[in-house]
Order: C-alpha cells, then structure tokens, then sequence
C-alpha cells in the first residue's frame, strides 16, 4: 500500500461500493483524494472468498444490470455476467412447479397459470402490476403516497395463495424480512428492476465489481488495512497517520457511519448464507428455488454453479439463505435438510464449505421512504451509502456518486473574501 499523504482535497473512510463510486466522481474531477478501508480489499458488505476452488459470495448476493447506476458506474460486459434464467421454482408437497416471467416467455404462460398456487384473479393481478410498475414512468413509483409494500398488495388483491407460497418467500430474500413491512416505493423499485432485467453474478464473484472500481482510481488513492480513528474540522486522524483535508466523506458500513456522523442508527435486516458442495447439481435448474410450504427457516435456495460455472472448479456450489444471523452447527443441519427437500434430493453427499451470518446485511426501510437522504452535514462532513438511498447495489452507487457531487459543489463554492478555486469542471 502506498504511504499515506498528510494532506488532500477530500478523505473517503470505507472502500465499499458507496466509497468507491464517490472516489471515482471525484479524482475524475481533479481533487487529491484518499480513500482509507480497515479490511484487506475493496468492497465492504460485497465481497468474496476463494476457497478450495470454490468463490464464496460473503452472502448471497446478485446484480442486476438493469440497474441505472450500474451501467453508469461500471462496465458490465468486463464483468462476464452469468444470468439467472428470467423465472422460480417453488417446492411444495405436490412436487415442484417452475414459473417462468411470460413476458420474457410467453409460452410459459398456461403453465403459470395451472400452477397450484393462487387463483387465476390472484395471478392476473400480479401480473397487471409488475407490467405496470416494470414499463410505467419511475417517477410514478417515486411519487405515489407510500405505504408498507403488503399494505399495497392486499390494495391490489394480491392476498392469496400465491403471496403467501411465492411472492413473500421470494421477497423475504430480496429484502431481508418476511412480513413485508418494507416501503411500497422501495419494493416496486426494486421489482421494476427485475422487470426489466435478469439478476447475474460476475464470473469472478460479486468481488469483481469493487475491483473494477477500485482499479479505475488513480494510483495511490486506496489505503487498505488503514481505518479511521476520529475526525475534526479539516482533519481525519487514522491508525497509519493524520490526513489534512477540507472534506471528510463518511462511507463506512451504515451503523458505523451514522455513529460517526453523530446520526440516528438505523435499524439493519440480518440474512445468513450456507454454502455446500456436491458432486452432481441437486437440479439442473439455472433459477432461484423456493420453498412454497415454508417449512423450515430457508427463504431461497439455488446452485449457483449452474449459473456461474467459474463459481465451483469440480462439483457443484449450492447457496441457501435464511433470514437472521444464526450459523450454528444446528442451523446448518436444518437448513441442509430443507433444501435438499426442495430440490427433491439426498443431501448425504454435500460437503459443508462454509457460512456467512451478516448481522448488517441491509438497513430497513420502512414507509414513509425518503429515497434521498441529506448528504451533506455541515463543517465538511458528508455521508455516503445504502442507507442514504435504497438498500441496494443501485443505491449504494447513487449515493456515492450524489455524494462526490455535492462535495465538488461545496470546494468549488466561493467563500468570503477569496476568489473561485481553479478546480477543473466535474464531468
């Protein structure tokens, strides 16, 4: 790691996404920045471990390329996405039933609709709204009084059968709860999402994009293994020494960043991941499994392997995940047992390979929804992240970069008594 610089235009603490994508707006303005992570890479809650040919997402996690940050900030075609088939596969004692997205394919249509679960009402209320909400104006999502995302689906009709056995299990691991509870505006953003493009995994892991971000930085910039120990007015105080800088973004993980910030602590969803390996793939299936009797702890489950070949150098790579943050050996049994039922297997031949509870793994965001937070604090002090936006890969990205802007505003500002700084234009 290079030496760090006593002095610079802005200090960036976390090299998660939000941190990174506010670095790049603003060495891409021309400002001296240093950007500063306590862990030994880039990332923050998105990163990946190599283990015994196998990468392991810390939690299961996705991008989706509909995102409108993402195909700002990044180039998705140096990422080698591997998408997930555009549908579910819901388990349940009558066997399993795969529901395709009939928009994408159309002849999976009369099969949807003689699945065993919901009424033919229920379905074609679902599907009137993720058609509108999927090609409706987003600003309509953003405008509408809020609500809590089930208060909005019992409004809609869609109350059965088939949200209780698909629609919640699929949303509880998206959101990281069970009870819907979530904003409308964040639930029908994150669906338009999925309406409108598949949910993948990079080739090398979820790791590969803060490593795309963080190789975009100019040399210098990133100061891994160095934290933040205290801030002033105009100063940042580190445990590999004091930087002098006019601008400090706080971008840490958001309970972090908000005790930093001397902000309310936001309430965080826990998610846990197990991974095992098998010799042969308990389906061949390149979808997301659910388990429509919601018979145990397990939220989803799919081998993700069949999606991302690279994930697994021999055998097959299952990820199934829970709501909360609990690994124990006991979880483990129960959760192994769970899947294997969904997919319709013998689990004695899966190899444990590791788990990831993360306590932390996205901040609520219950109704009313601001959908953007104040960034700015005063004295120089900017905030940055997920939970200054939307709980999401999008809104990380946009925080960062919303952030990055109003710091260039605020240094390129005049201030009493002295002329206009000869800061070169953001762009």
């Amino acid at each position: 790691m290079p030496e760090l610089p006593g002095q610079a235009d802005v200090v960036i603490a976390g090299a998660g996404l939000a941190g990174l994508a506010a670095a790049r707006v603003l060495t891409g303005a021309g400002l001296e920045v240093v950007l500063i992570d306590p862990a030994d890479a880039p990332g923050g809650r998105v990163r990946t471990d190599r283990r015994d040919g196998l990468l392991l997402d810390r939690g299961f996690q996705l991008l989706n390329p509909a995102y409108p940050e993402a195909r700002r900030m990044l180039d998705l075609g140096r990422l080698d996405l591997r998408s997930f088939a555009p549908g579910l596969v819901v388990a349940s004692g009558s066997g399993r039933s795969v529901l395709a997205d009939p928009l994408r394919r159309p002849g999976a249509l009369l099969g949807d609709l003689r699945a065993p679960f919901g009424s033919a009402a229920e379905k074609l209320a679902l599907a009137r709204w993720a058609a509108r909400i999927g090609y409706g104006p987003a600003q309509r999502i953003k405008e509408r009084p809020d609500s809590a995302l089930g208060a909005e689906l019992t409004r809609l009709g869609i109350s059965g059968e088939l949200r209780r056995r698909v629609i919640e299990p699929f949303l509880a691991g998206v959101l990281a709860e069970s009870g819907l509870s979530t904003s409308r505006r964040l639930g029908e953003l994150l669906v338009r999402a999925f309406v409108r493009g598949r949910p993948a995994l990079p080739a090398g892991g979820m790791q590969a994009i803060p490593d795309q971000l963080a190789a975009r930085l100019p040399t210098g910039v990133l100061h891994l293994n160095t934290a933040l120990l205290s801030a002033g007015a105009g100063i940042a105080h580190t445990d590999a020494g004091t930087v002098r800088a006019p601008a400090l973004v706080i971008a840490c993980d958001p309970v972090t960043a908000c005790r930093l910030a001397g902000l309310p602590q936001p309430a965080m969803r826990a998610l846990t991941t197990f991974y095992h390996r098998s010799q042969e793939p308990p389906s061949p299936l390149e979808l997301l499994h659910l388990d429509g009797d919601a018979a145990g702890p397990l939220v989803n489950t799919a081998v993700v392997s069949n999606v991302a070949p690279t994930y697994a150098a021999s055998g097959s790579l299952i990820a199934s995940t829970i709501l909360g943050a609990d690994d124990s050996a006991a979880m483990e049994a129960t959760v192994r047992a769970q899947a294997a039922r969904v997919y319709g297997a013998d689990p004695r031949g899966w190899t444990y390979v590791g788990s990831y509870p993360i306590a932390g793994a996205l901040p609520a965001m219950p109704p009313p929804l601001r959908l953007r937070k104040p960034v700015a604090l005063g004295d120089g002090v900017y905030v940055c992240g997920d939970h200054r936006d939307t709980a999401s890969i999008q809104g990380a990205l946009v925080s960062g970069r919303r952030t990055a802007l109003a710091v260039l505003a605020d240094l390129r500002a005049p201030q009493p008594g002295t002329a206009p700084p000869g800061r070169p234009a953001a762009g």
